[in-house]
This record gives structure tokens, C-alpha cells and sequence, in this order.
């Protein structure tokens, strides 16, 4: 079989791509001179105020080394003992970080079958028997995702409803935001719209993803609730999150935060998953129902053609049972890449259903 040139741009990420020039730029300028160290530069000051002016809260803001430490810290200090934290069964604290909030906190995770990766205040349900239970572990926090790991997106209401119950149960309500820039772009591309699905909505302590949306590295946990920031300066310590050199993380969200380039990149990525969809959309065996929302997809692909596939441009596995996979574009896509990218699943699966 002949294949066409493989894309440029890989379709299996947002990790894999490189980082903004503005982005490299703000790190190149932090790099000039000596500063002082954990966080007490401008660079990091003026930073954490940029994030008061984006939430048009008195947030408070800290930054560590990457996302699954960012959920670590976060849920840290959210956390007392014998309490547990609510998500659905396919969040990433629960599938994809080797096990390291129950290892690390000690703290129990309770997953919630869902279809969608999201949770709705009915999921809450169960915690009424359990909260006050000396024999229970107590339910304490709610943890979401947005964008969820199924591409969906919450909406602004669904937040709202769940963070109201959570409330009402003497719950929290945790946001991993680390493709918070995909999802800010879905819903509406402004700050208003950032603040509508989080300040607005009930969130207490969040996450907000740089290095999927153009960064190098690093991640910032946000705190609206005020009492749990007041434990979070020594609490980042204690599970090895402060880093010294910390304007090198700050500098990349002084790019990001200026001018609102995180939901710019956000919204390029969003819009390369749906020109994608646009060419793949009528190859009835990949069963793309429905445009994305963000930035990924997750078509059907046999066996024996996407072996070929990936060998050719790797993308990954996502539910092998079911023959699904995952395709996600990053801030930088072309439309040559995904021209090139489509033309090489179309050559594959002619040849399948011929063979």
C-alpha cells in the first residue's frame, strides 16, 4: 500500500506539540539576571496579580512542575482525613496517574460510571447514607474535569447544578482544568465565559493547564476558597511542588494571560479537531457522529487498519475493546497536516474495505 507523507503535526496530543514563540520569548527574557527564588521574582508577583485581573477575584495563585502534581497539591489542601473525592470513573486522577492521590493523600477515590465522563448531581446521591457514617469514609469533594478525558464539555448550568448539590452536602468542588483554554474557547472565547464555568459556578480550588495549550512546562492551581489557600504555601512543599526557579513556570503564563493568548491557542486547536471532523465525517465507519467540542475525537478503527495507521502517524488506543481510538490536534496544526493526515486514513480504509 502506498501511503501518502505523514503529517508534520501529530494527531495523538497536545503534549507532543511545541511551545508558542511568545511563550520561549518570556522565558528567554527570565532567563536575564538573577532573581530571587520560590516565587518571590516579579516575574511570579506580577503573574499572580494577572490572575486576579482574569478571574476579577481575589484569587490566589500557585504554580508547580506539571498536571499530575498540580491535582496532587490542589486536593491537598482540599482534603482532611478519613474523607473521600468523588469523579467519574475515567477522570485522570482516577485512570491515569498511577494511583497517586490514594498514594500520595491517602485519601479514597470513589468513580462514578459514566457515558460521558461528566457527573450530575443525581451521582451524589449515594454520599447521603455515607456522610455522618463514623463507618464510612466521608465524602468530601467533588472532582471534575473540563474538558473531560471524552472530549465533552461541561456547561456552564451542569457546573452550577452540581457545585448547588455538592454545596448543599457540605461538599467541595475541584476543577482539573488542564485543557482549560480548549474549554474556555468551546464556551464562548472571553474571560466573562472563563468565569461563568468557574468563579461563577461554585468551583473552590481549580487547576489551569498550560502545557497542553502551547507552554513548556508547569502548571497554576487556583484557589477561589480562601480557606484553602491559607494551607496551600506550606502544602505545595510538602508534596514536592515548589519549584526554585519558579519565574521560568510564571513567565510562560505572563505570555499565556497577555492578550488572552491561552484561549487564542485554545480556540485554534478546537477549530483544527473540527476541520478534521469536516473531512472524516462522512467515512461512515469511523462513527463521527457529532463535532467536537474541543480538541479531540474518538473514531472506530479495526484492528489490522490502524495498526497500519499509527504506524504511519501514531495516534493512540483509547478503548481497544471497542476498537476506538483517539485523535487530538494541538494549538499549532496545520491545514496541510490535517489535509495530509485525512488522506492517509482515507487510503488505508479504501484498501480495507477492498481487501
Amino acid at each position: 500500500m502506498q501511503l501518502p507523507p505523514a503529517p508534520q503535526c501529530s494527531f495523538a496530543s497536545d503534549n507532543v506539540a511545541g511551545a508558542h514563540p511568545l511563550v520561549i520569548e518570556a522565558i528567554t527574557q527570565a532567563n536575564r539576571g538573577h532573581f530571587p527564588a520560590y516565587g518571590a521574582d516579579p516575574i511570579t508577583v506580577r503573574t499572580q496579580q494577572a490572575f486576579r485581573e482574569l478571574f476579577d477575584h481575589d484569587v490566589t495563585t500557585h504554580f508547580v512542575y506539571g498536571g499530575t502534581g498540580a491535582n496532587v497539591f490542589a486536593l491537598a489542601t482540599m482534603l482532611q482525613p478519613a474523607e473521600a473525592i468523588v469523579c467519574a470513573a475515567q477522570s485522570h486522577i482516577n485512570v491515569d496517574e498511577t494511583g497517586s492521590p490514594e498514594r500520595v493523600l491517602g485519601a479514597k477515590l470513589i468513580g462514578i460510571p459514566t457515558v460521558d465522563a461528566k457527573l450530575r448531581p443525581r451521582d451524589l446521591d449515594f454520599a447521603r447514607s455515607m456522610i455522618g457514617n463514623q463507618h464510612a469514609v466521608q465524602p468530601a469533594i467533588v472532582a471534575i474535569t473540563q474538558v473531560t478525558e471524552l472530549g465533552t464539555v461541561y456547561s456552564v448550568e451542569e457546573i452550577r447544578q452540581l457545585s448547588d448539590a455538592a454545596h448543599g452536602l457540605g461538599m467541595y468542588m475541584y476543577l482539573d482544568g488542564a485543557r482549560i483554554a480548549n474549554a474556555t474557547a468551546s464556551l464562548g472565547g472571553t474571560r466573562e465565559s472563563l468565569r461563568s464555568f468557574t468563579r461563577d459556578a461554585g468551583i473552590d480550588v481549580m487547576t489551569f493547564g498550560c502545557t497542553k495549550a502551547g507552554g513548556v512546562f508547569g502548571e497554576a492551581v487556583v484557589f477561589f476558597n480562601p480557606d484553602f489557600a491559607r494551607r496551600s504555601l506550606y502544602i505545595r512543599k510538602l508534596v514536592t511542588q515548589l519549584h526554585s526557579k519558579m519565574r521560568f513556570i510564571s513567565a510562560q503564563y505572563e505570555a499565556m494571560l497577555t492578550d488572552d493568548l491561552f484561549i487564542t491557542l485554545g480556540g485554534q486547536a478546537n477549530q483544527a479537531a473540527r476541520k478534521l471532523f469536516d473531512k472524516t465525517r462522512t467515512i461512515s465507519s469511523l462513527q463521527l457522529h457529532s463535532p467536537p467540542l474541543a480538541n479531540s475525537m474518538f473514531p472506530i478503527i479495526g484492528l489490522e487498519n490502524r495498526s497500519v495507521l499509527q504506524q504511519w502517524a501514531h495516534f493512540y488506543d483509547w478503548d481497544v475493546a471497542k476498537d476506538q481510538v483517539r485523535w487530538m490536534t494541538a494549538w499549532d496544526v496545520t491545514d496541510e497536516a490535517i489535509d495530509q493526515f485525512v488522506a492517509g486514513v482515507q487510503a488505508v480504509l479504501a484498501v480495507g474495505r477492498t481487501a
